[in-house]
């Protein structure tokens, strides 16, 4: 390799992605329900106790949406255009019983959460017993879920201002283990190229740029004198199985991840089988 190269890898290897710290405001919530006024406010209530975190900075503005008061898609969207909220909260299959065979999110929910611009949090289903035992009553135990963490600030500053003091933050990377194969089996064909000690350098650099970015965001948060614990997941695998596996183990009370492609109208990348399969937690869709 020329000497410029070598020069240009090494200045590259070492430019390090440093996180940036922006509070979230969460000022107004929408809670919208199909249910009757009374239950909706039980449900409004549950809410509001589960997400106590967000007053931490004031009592939010909140706005409890029943059955009654939308029918159709354009008119929910209409309501939540009137409301402009900071964040929706809702459960799987609104007006629906869909919620009794696991295959979608329900049509309002899909286009809630591609078409209005608040984050969606996304609640198992009041009538489908399928959440788990500690889901819904805090949010001690958060995770941020990614395949691409480095320099995505948003996702990390949502995922720590819904952790509850003394709770625990996981910020999580997983590189798809299918994709790195297909690329390493490509490179092995390569005569000129070492495969063995591409496939170890480059596994290295992949895992590196994410640890080294997630120190960053515990230090930045250390500094801004948040009172949570950012612990780091970096590995490589199959990505919907990993996810499952890690929810489940460190029971996780709420999982942040992103959903809009700036690319196409469908859900993001990995974000849709995620909302489908993860059905015993609550979701922060982004």
């Amino acid at each position: 390799m020329p000497k410029v190269d070598q020069f240009e890898s090494a200045f590259r290897a070492a430019s390090k992605t440093v996180f940036e710290y922006q509070p979230i405001a969460v000022r107004s919530i929408l809670v919208i329900t199909d249910r009757s006024k009374s239950e909706a406010d039980i449900f409004g209530k549950q809410i509001s106790d589960f997400l106590s975190v967000l007053r931490s900075d004031g009592s939010p503005r909140w706005r409890i949406v029943n059955g009654s008061e939308f029918d159709t898609v354009p008119e929910l969207l209409a309501l939540v255009e009137a409301e402009q909220p900071d964040l929706i909260c809702t459960y799987r299959h609104l007006h629906s019983e869909s919620w009794r065979w696991p295959y979608t999110l329900g049509e309002y929910v899909d286009v809630l959460t591609q078409v209005t611009t608040p984050p969606v949090m996304v609640l198992p289903h009041p009538d489908a017993t399928r959440a788990s035992e500690h889901a819904v009553k805090d949010t001690l135990v958060v995770m941020a879920m990614t395949d691409h963490l480095t320099g995505d600030a948003v996702l990390v500053n949502y995922a720590a201002r819904f952790t509850e003091p003394s709770g625990k933050l996981f910020l999580t990377h997983i590189e798809d283990e299918a994709t790195f194969e297909r690329y390493m089996g490509t490179i092995s064909r390569i005569p000129s190229i070492d495969t063995e000690n591409s496939r170890r350098t480059i596994l290295e650099q992949l895992l590196k740029e994410p640890t080294d970015y997630i120190r960053s965001c515990r230090e930045v948060l250390e500094a801004e004198g948040l009172p949570i614990a950012v612990e780091e997941i970096v590995t490589k695998g199959h990505h919907l199985h990993e996810f499952e596996q890690l929810v489940e183990k460190h029971e996780v009370d709420l999982l942040v991840f992103n959903t809009k492609d700036e690319d196409q109208l469908a859900m993001h990348g990995l974000a849709y089988p995620l909302a489908v399969e993860l059905r015993q937690i609550p979701l922060l869709m982004l």
